[in-house]
């Protein structure tokens, strides 16, 4: 039997050790609390994170970090991406040479502007050969319990791609693959910035008119800007781009999206990250990929002005009606 480790025991991260488990691995799952794991080994319960669901026999679970990953093939990390630099110096040594690292993360590290991917090479020396994302319209609790939905595993090697949709493949949950890593990792990332826009207009009482322009438009800023960095722009349009986009600003389920609904509603941007039972990685990530676009001169007028709503410059109530108007994309673009 495949062994495998998952670094992450929020919602994602114990839902994709599921997923792995019902697709016949072995699956040792790592908690930074012990209490969690505990609960994991005892009764098969994540009760913080997926109240209800039952896990397989096949996962187990440690909080500690050099046993979970000991022998393990695959290594897929769902860690808060600003986390990430830090795990991995405490995985310093412990990985196997030829093991595959996959990232289930969909951030940018601040101060760096870097993907996870590249954050997995730069402060982790492994080869992007043997590195793979994960992504696509995968709300945890939904694949929890088992209703069906599809992600693609992106990688430079194709090998280390399809390796990776075997092992995430089971009869409720269906891996393709690619090999566009940078057009795979930022319509990740986007989608989540553009939930939080959804989620503010939301908050502020605007209607399905409103939410179906900024999702419309915002995949086209989105698409420009993965464009600039060297995607292929037909990942925007498949399961990472455009499916993930759906999923994530259509949900109440996605936390993005409900911490836009809180901005909306007037609470301050400290207050919803106190109030968040988990990282809502669009709030860490639109600073960064600002920097990103103003590098490449790429224009995203949704993403500013979420980012203006953050720091405080802009009311919430004077944002969502300039989604659908103040961009310099054409439409169609």
């Amino acid at each position: 039997m495949r062994k495998v480790a998952v670094l992450g025991a929020g919602s994602w991260g114990t839902t994709f050790a599921k997923v792995l488990a019902d697709g016949e691995s072995e699956v040792t799952l790592w908690a930074r609390r012990s209490e969690i794991a505990r609960e994991i080994r005892e009764s098969n319960r994540n009760s913080d994170y997926l109240p209800g669901i039952n896990l397989p026999a096949a996962l187990s679970a440690t909080d500690n970090l050099e046993a979970c990953v000991a022998g393990a093939s695959q290594v897929y990390i769902a860690v808060p991406s600003q986390h990430l630099r830090h795990n991995l110096e405490a995985l310093a040594g412990t990985l196997a040479s030829d093991a595959i690292v996959i990232s289930l993360m969909k951030g940018v590290e601040a101060g760096t502007g870097l993907r996870m991917s590249e954050v997995l090479t730069a402060a982790g020396g492994i080869a992007p050969h043997r590195i793979a994302v994960v992504s696509g319209p995968n709300l945890a609790l939904e694949i929890a319990r088992e209703q069906p939905t599809a992600a693609v595993a992106s990688s430079v090697s194709p090998d280390t791609a399809r390796e990776v949709a075997t092992a995430a493949t089971n009869h409720y949950f269906k891996t393709f693959t690619n090999t566009d890593v940078v057009g795979t990792e930022f319509g990740g990332v986007l989608k989540n910035l553009i939930a939080v826009a959804v989620g503010i207009a939301d908050g502020v009482g605007y209607g399905e008119n409103t939410k179906a322009s900024i999702i419309t438009r915002g995949l086209a800023e989105i698409s420009a800007f993965a464009a600039a960095f060297g995607a292929d722009p037909k990942t925007m349009s498949g399961l990472a781009g455009l499916g993930d986009l759906i999923a994530t600003c259509e949900s109440p389920l996605s936390r993005n999206n409900t911490a836009g609904r809180l901005l909306g509603q007037g609470h301050s941007f400290t207050d919803v990250v106190k109030s968040m039972n988990q990282t809502a990685e669009g709030l860490a990530a639109i600073a960064p990929v600002l920097e990103l676009a103003k590098a490449k001169g790429v224009v995203m007028p949704i993403v500013t002005q979420v980012g203006q709503v953050l720091d405080g410059s802009r009311d919430p109530r004077e944002l969502a009606p300039h989604f659908a108007t103040d961009s310099d994309l054409p439409e169609g673009e």
